[in-house]
């Protein structure tokens, strides 16, 4: 068989015994029948799939994690990082399971053999629908560490203002310019996505270094005994603090949202066999990261830990060279944001094309659309975080949307549905339990963002 033949197969297995060929040959299939756009390179190592899946893993919400602990208190906290880890597990292999049924090598595949055009289609925008919000929302955070932020009037300075001044050449627009010209650009021009495990590697790295500060400043006031032993069980005296606990479902349902990035790193694996312990190799290690920073974080900050604890590293630690860690924890984050962003973007420029192009020969065969559909979108995630003030507001809305119905509840859908008839009672019953939970976090996390919304401009007040 040739690499060109693209004939059914009975069962996807090691694809090791593949002809090496020109390089001038053709690698894939002449039509885009599915969304995927799926590339025929099987030459993705286990340790760079484990990488990537990682940093898709890892973005923006370990931040928010030490404030769930404040919550919950840590046994409890501690006990939801672990169970949503599996429940994604379970959710990821509905997914792989009825894709190898259906012969899908995509996630918007699987949804068109299940629910049909409407169904693929319904997936691709809620991937737009969240992976701009979440890549207009990287580009904002990296700007507000980089370059400061203003808020109610008073303006928090940056790294780059602290270090060098104010001037034009490190403002916000200016900085963003250049990150995205110099960094983004470039990492978003990769046609596979195993191009991009050594970001993704040094992305992991950099989540660490910030953990290793966290750790030791907490080990630090630990000893000199200026911190106190973090709660262990939540705090509930009265209704509303009871009404509380459920604003951290949003928080936890979401932290490890990764499926749409599954297919393209199962699709691009030398053994395709090692995409289940790849899944669940990342799980673990994300895991790992996400239980050290809520414990850690918690224990450093206490009832003082604010929903974002980024913003904790912009005050006086109270121990020596606070100002340098602050920073160094500030610019790391910065750093494993920018390297996320290609691997999170990656997704989105497939799905956009699959959404546009669905009868057109795959995206990676055709450097014009490749290059309008990259150029394209990084221009509306500039122009986005750049130039409309309120976006973030909306994204709050559709963002938590969007991210629950790709990780939980089309999963589901596809179990209950059983187009191939493989889904067990057991199955069902789990499928049905993660739309529940998924609709319920959706709801709390609606009504929290509105109320949120509704009290930040009742508090404004008409202006004078």
């Amino acid at each position: 068989m040739t690499i060109g033949d693209i004939s059914p197969k009975k069962e996807r297995k090691s694809r090791r015994s593949k002809h090496v060929v020109d390089e001038k040959a053709p690698l894939l299939p002449k039509r885009q029948d599915e969304a995927g756009g799926y590339d025929e390179f099987n030459g993705a190592s286990f340790t760079g799939a484990v990488f990537n899946l990682s940093t898709t893993i890892v973005g923006a919400g370990i931040m928010a994690l030490p404030a769930t602990m404040k919550v919950l208190g840590l046994i409890l906290g501690i006990a939801m990082i672990v169970f949503m880890a599996f429940l994604t597990d379970a959710s990821i292999e509905f997914l792989l399971r009825f894709s190898r049924a259906g012969k899908s090598t995509s996630y918007g595949g699987l949804m068109g053999d299940a629910f049909g055009k409407y169904g693929r289609i319904f997936l691709q925008v809620c991937v737009l629908v969240n992976n701009i919000g979440v890549l207009i929302v990287y580009m904002i955070i990296i700007g507000d560490v980089l370059s400061g932020t203003s808020s109610s009037g008073v303006h928090h300075a940056g790294v780059l203002e602290g270090w060098l001044g104010e001037h034009w050449w490190n403002g916000r627009t200016f900085v963003l310019i250049v990150t995205t010209l110099g960094i983004f650009s470039p990492l978003a021009c990769f046609k596979r996505i195993d191009s991009l495990r050594f970001t993704s590697a040094l992305s992991v790295a950099l989540a660490v270094v910030f953990l290793v500060i966290t750790v030791g400043i907490a080990i630090i006031k630990l000893i000199s005994g200026t911190v106190m032993m973090p709660r262990l069980l939540p705090d509930v005296t009265d209704l509303t603090s009871f009404w509380k606990l459920f604003t951290t479902v949003p928080v936890l349902v979401t932290a490890y949202i990764c499926h749409y990035n599954v297919h393209s790193i199962d699709n691009e694996l030398e053994d395709s066999t090692q995409i289940r312990p790849v899944v669940r190799t990342a799980l673990a290690l994300c895991s790992t990261v996400y239980i050290m920073t809520s414990f850690f974080g918690f224990l450093l900050f206490g009832d003082a830990t604010m929903d974002d604890v980024l913003a904790n590293f912009d005050t006086n630690l109270g121990i020596p060279y606070s100002s340098l860690l602050n920073d160094a924890v500030r610019v790391s984050y910065a750093a494993h944001l920018m390297l996320v962003f290609p691997i999170v973007f990656y997704p989105l420029r497939l799905n956009m094309d699959g959404l546009l192009f669905p009868y057109s020969r795959p995206l990676a065969q055709s450097n014009t659309r490749f290059a309008c559909i990259t150029a394209g979108l990084i221009a509306v995630i500039f122009l986005g975080a750049n130039f409309i003030p309120s976006i973030w507001d909306a994204f709050q809305f559709t963002g938590a949307t969007a991210a629950v119905c790709l990780g939980f509840i089309f999963p589901a859908a596809v179990t209950l549905r059983n187009h191939h008839f493989i889904a067990t009672k057991k199955d069902k019953m789990l499928a049905l339990f993660m739309i529940v939970l998924a609709v319920f976090s959706n709801a709390v996390a609606i009504y929290s963002d509105a109320y949120s919304l509704f009290k930040k401009n009742s508090g404004a007040g008409p202006r004078a």
